[in-house]
């Protein structure tokens, strides 16, 4: 489901940036069906050899090696794209880091009509969308007290001042969203 609508957010696109690629599988299946697009994965130095490792066996011609992003770090490395990717991040990160997000995705996605896309769970007016969604929320913040489902609206305001609109909010499987902002 993901895929169905990178393809047509990523369409104009040669280059899409990844923030916390993980692992690496939506770096490598993007990549793989997205043959138009030059897909460069980062991630924290703590998860870069597995990363490194999963794209050295399975990478196709379109994805570039690794490179290393701390979010919270700045500056960002110099990476030029014209869209960002990210799945199941700012849930992870404290409301500083996704701050921090943000305004290096501004700086990423300076042209008009630059797109960033961001996958997970969200809250709308403080609500959650699911009862598994409040469980998951309680779950992560006595994990971490930082962490946490974001606000869409929290969201929202953070992309307007990086100067994005939000286009499209997509419900996925398993109470998430496939939130899009474009320049």
């Amino acid at each position: 489901p993901i895929l169905t609508i990178l393809r047509a957010a990523f369409a104009p696109h040669a280059r899409v940036l990844e923030i916390g690629s993980g692992p690496g599988q939506h770096a490598v299946w993007f990549a793989r069906h997205l043959a138009h697009v030059t897909w460069q994965p980062t991630d924290r130095a703590t998860e870069l050899p597995g990363l490194r490792a999963r794209i050295a066996a399975e990478a196709p011609p379109n994805l570039l090696a690794p490179l290393e992003l701390a979010v919270p770090a700045t500056p960002w490395p110099a990476v030029p794209a014209a869209a960002v990717f990210s799945a199941n991040t700012l849930h992870i990160m404290g409301w500083p880091g996704v701050e921090a997000c943000f305004a290096g995705v501004a700086t990423v996605l300076a042209a008009p009509g630059a797109t960033l896309a961001v996958y997970g769970p969200f809250r709308y007016r403080g609500d959650y969308t699911s009862p598994s969604n409040a469980a998951f929320d309680q779950w992560l913040r006595r994990r971490d007290p930082a962490s946490g489902i974001r606000d869409a609206e929290a969201v929202d305001a953070l992309a307007s001042a990086a100067g994005l609109t939000l286009v499209a909010d997509h419900a996925m499987p398993a109470n998430n969203q496939l939130r899009v902002w474009r320049r």
